[in-house]
């Protein structure tokens, strides 16, 4: 069937129709009355904005992947932000809380919201999702013709301000603007109830309650791109105080009862940026001319790379202008899972259809994360990523765990330097073009991204460390990962053997802890824990002495907590032991598992193991081509003796 597309204009149009709205003052009034919340301030909309979303508070005790990061902290997650931010939590969160202040009609109702970060961090996608939101809004009510598009509620005289105010339930706030004040009295004669109150919408393209500011050259800045100009064609006409010479059509005019934005602000010259002073503490803008101070009300944003932070905050001539301004830092993802989704949501834009073998993304995420951590004295630079990431990490021969908060107070103020998002995407997006078989993998991202670091601008010290993480440490962790992933699929056909293993060790352990007899099953007799066999287990993680007999009660604990919530206890119940488990099966069969990756002529028994090895990477994401190339990679750098 054909589909009606007059028939979807006809009713978008008339959708948006019954949004219009003309009328007096007098009618606005009513509307006002029997809706108080239409009359509010930019800060206070943008924050119900976020808010109607929804928001999910996160106890901490409840996951233990972010009691791990953040301890015991509550973390709120905003649906407004979600599936297009991850890794900033915090970062979020601050912003929120500024709205929040601000909607009080706080002090930080009348300062700038200023976000500073390193290149590709997603200080200009937090801006673009405020400005889009704010596009999504049904629109407000505006003076018509206004170029201010003011809030009608500045015609009451202000002697009649607090009756209107007790009566409608609203604060109200500001002044006329010049252009308005001189129709009210002229156009109107001074009957403010029939002066004509339109909706109206936002829009970037339309600059309707969002202004952009780029960087101004500092040799030809003109204020009139902040605060308008006076026309000269009309000179001639009135003197140069009559506020129809004006031409308010600058950004703080354009941006008035929404938001103005700040690209790279500290690239502007000082004196260019005095006009937030006012803006912002006096909320109200210098008219052009001769005329008088406009009332402001308005969300400031602006955002910078920490250098030009840096620089600007050293001359302390500049005081006045960070005394209003809320600092809000936005660093990279130091999170290995949510790096991995950004990549995800990248891609998923893109239209790029090719096949991406499991764990191709992992890769560039775990290289870009380790340029961005600070070295530590206490563990390698990998496992200090997996302790970020929320995840169990045990350390060999370590009496104790690492704890996050000692890593984050030894390392400082972490994330603002390493490698962005944009030169990841670039190598993913050049890896993707380079393919011939409709498919990446690990082994070709990570060679484009070789290329993209050697033929960067980065000096040759740091070109030097970065190829070293991708040869020494994100290779390393591949092949760890890889080596896990085919041994996962080979011990597909042993699994009996893994669960007698898990069984046995749990029986042992259990008993070693609790310092009992283990009772044999076939004889009866009651023997001590086999220690040999316990140790054979630990050993594959590399534990021994006390860290292997602590690892004994962590896994008993662990199961006993599973018997006290009603969960089943198998074989995948608790990682580490499962990772035991495997490697120690391999090691048994590791003889096994190179005939079967490297030989070319397999008999009926190797051949049966090796189809049902490919049938469960199959499953587990690889299509044909990546499983052949990933095989043949395994088969060359792994199990060498």
């Amino acid at each position: 069937m054909d589909f009606d597309f007059q028939d979807l204009i006809i009713k978008d149009r008339g959708s948006k129709q019954h949004e219009l709205f003309e009328g007096s003052f007098l009618e606005y009034l009513s509307i006002v009355k029997e809706n108080p919340e239409l009359a509010i301030l930019a800060h206070e909309r943008m924050h119900k904005i976020i808010m109607g979303r929804g928001v999910e508070a996160i106890k901490t005790e409840d996951n233990q992947r972010l009691k791990r990061i953040y301890g015991k902290e509550t973390i709120k997650r905003y649906k407004f932000f979600e599936n297009e931010f991850y890794g900033i939590d915090k970062t979020i969160m601050e912003i929120v809380r500024y709205f929040h202040s601000a909607a009080m009609r706080g002090e930080e109702s009348r300062q700038v919201l200023y976000m500073v970060g390193p290149v590709g961090s997603g200080k200009s996608s937090l801006m673009e999702s405020l400005k889009r939101a704010l596009e999504q809004h049904p629109p407000i009510f505006v003076l018509k013709d206004c170029p201010m598009r003011e809030e009608p509620l500045h015609l009451i005289p202000k002697h009649l301000r607090a009756e209107f105010s007790e009566v409608l339930g609203v604060n109200i706030e500001g002044d006329l603007c010049p252009v308005c004040r001189y129709r009210l009295i002229h156009d109107y004669k001074g009957e403010y109830e029939k002066f004509r109150v339109v909706s109206s919408n936002f829009s970037i393209r339309s600059r309707k309650g969002i202004a952009v500011v780029p960087p101004v050259d500092p040799n030809n800045q003109d204020t009139s791109v902040l605060v308008g100009s006076v026309d000269i064609s009309k000179m001639d006409l009135y003197p140069e105080d009559d506020p129809r010479v004006l031409s308010l059509n600058g950004a703080f005019n354009a941006g008035n009862r929404g938001l103005v934005e700040f690209i790279e602000i500290f690239k502007n010259d000082v004196e260019y940026l005095h006009t937030i002073l006012t803006a912002t503490q006096e909320k109200s803008i210098p008219s052009p001319g001769k005329n008088s101070m406009i009332y402001f009300d308005g969300i400031i944003l602006a955002h910078s790379n920490e250098s030009e932070w840096n620089k600007f905050k050293a001359d302390h001539t500049n005081e006045a202008i960070l005394d209003r301004i809320v600092k809000i830092e936005v660093p990279y993802c130091l999170e290995l899972d949510e790096e991995v989704k950004i990549y995800q949501k990248i891609l998923k834009r893109s239209n790029f259809k090719a096949h991406v073998a499991p764990h191709t993304i992992e890769m560039a995420s775990i290289f870009a994360i380790i340029s961005r951590l600070t070295r530590s004295s206490k563990v390698d630079v990998i496992s200090k990523m997996h302790i970020y990431n929320g995840e169990e990490v045990l350390q060999k021969d370590a009496t104790q765990r690492v704890d996050i908060k000692e890593l984050r107070e030894e390392a400082g103020r972490e994330g603002f330097v390493g490698i962005s998002t944009r030169f990841i995407m670039k190598a993913i997006d050049n890896a993707f073009s380079e393919s011939e078989h409709d498919c990446i993998n690990p082994i070709i991202l990570l060679d484009s991204i070789t290329k993209s670091v050697k033929a960067s601008d980065f000096g040759e010290e740091e070109k030097k460390k970065l190829l070293g993480y991708l040869q020494e440490v994100v290779k390393k962790e591949y092949n760890r990962i890889l080596e896990k992933e085919v041994t996962k699929a080979f011990i597909h056909g042993y699994r009996e053997q893994a669960e007698s293993l898990f069984n046995n060790y749990l029986d042992h352990a259990e008993a070693f802890v609790n310092k009992v007899k283990i009772k044999d099953i076939n004889t009866g007799e009651e023997l001590d824990p086999d220690e040999i066999f316990l140790e054979s287990i630990e050993a594959q993680l590399g534990l021994t002495g006390s860290s292997a007999k602590g690892f004994r009660h962590d896994v008993t604990a662990y199961m006993f907590t599973l018997l006290r919530n009603n969960k089943k206890i198998e074989y995948g119940s608790y990682e580490p032991l499962k990772e035991a488990i495997e490697k120690k099966l391999t090691s048994s069969v590791r003889e096994l598992s190179r005939i079967i990756t490297q030989a070319r002529v397999r008999d009926s028994e190797q051949g049966e193991k090796y189809n049902k090895m490919i049938e469960e990477m199959r499953s587990n994401g690889y299509c044909e081509h990546c499983c052949n190339v990933i095989l043949k990679y395994a088969a060359n750098n792994l199990w060498k003796d």
